[in-house]
């Protein structure tokens, strides 16, 4: 793949290989995006929330006998959202994409996390079988569309206290070309119990409000200030790293973990016990670049990714969001 024409789209699609794929049942504020790589991506996960919802990730660890996924799915509806991935499953099959066992049958790997949207809009509609395999149908190259759509739709950030003070997020995309045709492009479902900053700056974009003063409360003071703040557990940042660069699945586990170092510079507070953050790293080429490099370009295009989140993200409800109604 290393010698296809790449075009920049500010997208993990500008990656060759990598299609993304939405579902999105706007009435119920649910829905499914999956990251396709038919022909097979080396994998690599890690998982620092304290209360994830996932499917497949003790297939992708470095000592495990699978070598390359055919897709991940990030998903809302919790752990009922895992259901999309046998939509996903079927697509592939019937594409005769999959594990090779024997001659005749090809099992498709497809590795899964989910976040917590279930408050938000209708609970008793999650992403199903149907969703998945919509999502696939409508994989893509080139520009996706970001903010209230797919597993983003019924994303929220700044929970600290409750639903009811939160602001909107959603799904975000971005890439980075760091040397010749090397590329590594993230997207992120942020779904967090902090607040989204401005690695800059260190302004809060978005997060928990006063709603007396519309002003931001900063939820990590409020945490340092009282004991037992937490209200809500229904958060998870979710998020796909891929490269065109060549990685084993030990270097795409080391590259899962250092782009949580990305979710580090733009959420305050990550990876707490009411979080399921989980990030997956994806190969699908054969360039030759230090590993150390493509962590340090995957936790600033995942930051990147979070912060497209929150921006494209719409009001729903009484939940604003920076991008509007």
């Amino acid at each position: 793949m290393q010698n296809e024409k790449i075009n920049k789209h500010n997208s993990i699609t500008d990656v060759p290989g990598i299609k993304v794929g939405h579902a999105t049942k706007l009435d119920a504020l649910t829905g499914c995006t999956v990251i396709l790589c038919e022909e097979g991506a080396t994998a690599g996960v890690d998982v620092r929330g304290s209360a994830p919802g996932t499917r497949e990730t003790d297939a992708i660890r470095p000592t495990t006998l699978v070598e390359k996924v055919n897709a991940v799915l990030l998903a809302g509806g919790s752990a009922f959202g895992l259901d999309a991935a046998a939509g996903v499953m079927q697509f592939l099959e019937e594409r005769d994409y999959g594990f090779k066992v024997r001659s005749k049958v090809r099992v498709p790997i497809v590795p899964a996390a989910v976040i917590f949207d279930l408050l938000i809009g209708n609970s008793k509609i999650r992403p199903d079988k149907e969703m998945g395999y919509v999502a696939c149908q409508n994989a893509k190259t080139g520009v996706i569309q970001e903010g209230n759509v797919g597993a983003g739709t019924g994303a929220t950030v700044g929970k600290i206290l409750g639903i009811n003070r939160c602001m909107k997020s959603g799904v975000g995309t971005s890439s980075i070309f760091i040397k010749e045709q090397v590329i590594v492009g993230a997207i992120a479902v942020v779904n967090a119990l902090g607040d989204v900053v401005d690695p800059y700056t260190g302004v809060i974009l978005a997060g928990a409000r006063d709603l007396r003063t519309d002003k931001f409360i900063d939820t990590v003071k409020k945490m340092l200030s009282q004991k037992n703040t937490i209200k809500d557990i229904a958060n998870t940042t979710i998020g796909v790293i891929a490269t065109n660069a060549y990685l084993d699945k030990s270097s795409a586990t080391k590259v899962a973990q250092m782009a949580h170092d990305g979710l580090a510079k733009v959420t305050r507070p990550v990876h707490t016990m009411a979080d399921g953050d989980t990030i997956f790293a994806l190969s699908t080429g054969n360039l030759t670049t230090d590993v150390n490099v493509i962590g340090i370009a995957a936790a600033e295009v995942m930051a990147m990714a979070v912060i497209r989140a929150v921006k494209t993200a719409k009001s729903i409800i009484n939940i604003p969001g920076l991008a509007g109604i």
